[in-house]
């Protein structure tokens, strides 16, 4: 179905500790996909999770799967070029994360 609508969500669990780095460049990432053909909008929620935690969610609409695995090429090239690893990096801050790709039901 790579012509529907179709919802990025990505749920983290990040440590207070981390917070400011990983939304630095959650914010950065995000820039990036604003501007992508296909993208429709997104949002960006936290909820704190407990002492010293938070809950961290991004929501990204698209017009299609194919949409998404383009900007996901995008954004890849754009973190190799300024040598950012994002699984190095999640791993480092004991972030840990949910991926994934969600259809609107009865769309």
């Amino acid at each position: 179905m790579s012509d529907s609508i179709v919802f990025r969500v990505d749920k983290f669990v990040v440590p207070q500790g981390a917070r400011d780095e990983f939304l630095q460049r959650v914010m950065a990432t995000h820039e990036i996909l604003r501007k992508q053909p296909g993208f429709i909008q997104d949002q960006l929620l936290e909820q704190v999770a407990g002492p010293g935690r938070y809950n961290i969610v991004t929501i990204a609409q698209w017009q299609s799967q194919a949409a998404i695995d383009a900007a996901k090429a995008v954004v890849m090239e754009a973190h190799k070029a300024i040598g950012f690893n994002a699984q190095e990096t999640m791993q480092r801050l004991g972030i840990e994360g949910d991926i994934g790709n969600y259809q609107p039901i009865g769309g």
